[in-house]
């Protein structure tokens, strides 16, 4: 009885361990079903996140494009706009622009897609997208603007300094006879030939400043330095000798101009912008009046043959006003620029205006009035350099005289001018804040320069 007992304990201890046995394997398998389970539920979470991951990035470049197109978009109306009503009113644009996409967008995306245009090669010379999709050339803002300032005037600007250099050839030869004609084919008498070459410096400070958005000012000082050689032939009685004197070479101030604008009416599709422009010329120059002569030759009756000043005039001698309108329109690429003036000199007295040495009359000079017209179109060939072509002329009425002795108005005979100049000029910006201005004037009549060569450095501060 005790061996049955003995062997029923040992088979329920193997049944026991058989079926801990089991349900340990059990346990583990379920263990190991949960963990596939889990790993496959992690692969689908990563696969989701990864996908709105792509989804986000593919957004987010969308929004990088569309900020670069809409700020290229932005500069080729900043340089429409910059044409027609000056550089501080479109920067103020520009500006607010700028604040208004900050608070637009979220702060991630607007820093990074600010780095991103700022990054990209933009300027006002390359292919712009509008707003169908189709790429244009717009003109270059600053070269522009550097038209504007030279053929126009560029309103609402900070303070400009400009400095400048002026050179004119001026060379006229005349013959003079003095005698008559015997048997209508044989000159009895003198015949002389006078020539007169001048080499003139003005070296120009100038400074403009805009008032308000359509109210511009502007002072213009020239520094005048003139060498002039008067030549003439027959000199002692001898038709093959040739009396020669050069004159000047000191610099000395000449008129200050003070100026001011005025705008009328802005640009638009159909019509150009228009400004109204004043001047007044103040005698601070040398008067062509009352300068000492060198008598360098006389005939044995003390008849002055050849006399030359001792020194150049630097200005007119008389008050001056101008008033004129100057109008411009932007056809892209090109400016069409024009300005029509009339300038009205008033009457001085001067101690002496007998060109004579020997002789002293007092009396008035009236230089009478001058009318004058510019015409030209500049190309903005990129965003630094521009080109300009101008037709300029100036009438000036004749002058009168009124000597003390007589009180009676002369008209002179001779003085009036016609003075016509092709102009083509360049502006090519070196800076931020400085532009180099180039200009070759010829001239067409024979009251105007041969030539002239003018370079300016206008600095905005």
């Amino acid at each position: 009885m005790h061996r049955i007992n003995s062997g029923a304990l040992l088979a329920l201890v193997v049944v026991a361990l058989a079926v801990q046995s089991s349900a340990q394997a059990q346990q583990t398998a379920a263990q190991r079903a949960g963990g596939t389970a889990a790993a496959a539920e992690n692969a689908q979470d990563v696969q989701a996140m990864a996908g709105e991951l792509r989804a986000l990035k593919s957004r987010y470049a969308d929004e990088v494009r569309k900020l670069r197109e809409l700020e290229i978009r932005l500069q080729a109306l900043t340089a429409r706009v910059q044409a027609q009503e000056g550089v501080a009113r479109v920067q103020a644009l520009q500006q607010q622009a700028g604040a208004a996409a900050a608070t637009a967008s979220s702060p991630p995306v607007a820093t990074t897609a600010a780095a991103a245009i700022a990054q990209a090669p933009m300027g006002g010379s390359e292919a712009l997208i509008g707003s169908e999709g189709s790429t244009r050339k717009e003109p270059a803002s600053r070269s522009v603007e550097d038209v504007l300032q030279q053929q126009h005037v560029l309103f609402n600007q900070p303070l400009t300094l400009e400095a400048g250099l002026n050179y004119a050839r001026y060379d006229r030869k005349q013959l003079t006879l003095n005698g008559f004609l015997a048997l209508d084919a044989i000159f009895l008498g003198s015949i002389a030939v006078e020539r007169v070459a001048s080499d003139t410096f003005t070296y120009t400070l100038a400074a403009r400043k805009g008032i308000t958005r359509d109210i511009s000012a502007s002072i213009e000082v020239p520094f005048v330095q003139r060498w002039t050689t008067y030549q003439k032939g027959g000199a002692g009685g001898s038709a093959a000798a040739v009396a020669e004197a050069n004159v000047g070479g000191d610099v000395a101030v000449g008129d200050v101009t003070l100026s001011s604008s005025y705008r009328l009416f802005p640009e638009t599709p159909t019509r150009p912008e228009i400004a109204l422009n004043a001047s007044v010329g103040i005698p601070t120059g040398q008067a062509p009046y009352g300068i000492s002569w060198n008598v360098l030759e006389r005939d044995n009756d003390n008849f002055i043959r050849f006399a030359v000043p001792t020194r150049q005039p630097t200005g007119q001698g008389v008050w001056g006003v101008n008033f004129g309108a100057s109008m411009l329109k932007t056809l892209d690429p090109a400016i069409l620029f024009a300005n029509v003036g009339i300038t009205h000199t008033f009457a001085r007295h001067f101690a002496d205006l007998d060109t004579s040495p020997d002789t002293v009359s007092p009396g008035r000079v009236d230089l009478g009035n001058a009318f004058n017209y510019g015409i030209g179109v500049a190309f903005a060939l990129n965003e630094r350099m521009s080109l300009s072509m101008s037709l300029a002329q100036r009438l000036n009425g004749s002058a009168r005289i009124r000597p003390d002795a007589t009180g009676l108005w002369e008209r002179i005979i001779g003085s009036d001018g016609n003075a016509a100049t092709l102009g083509i000029g360049m502006t090519y910006a070196l800076s931020e804040r400085m532009t180099f201005v180039g200009n070759l004037g010829i001239g067409l009549t024979p009251d105007a320069p041969d030539f002239s060569i003018t370079a300016k450095l206008p600095f905005v501060l």
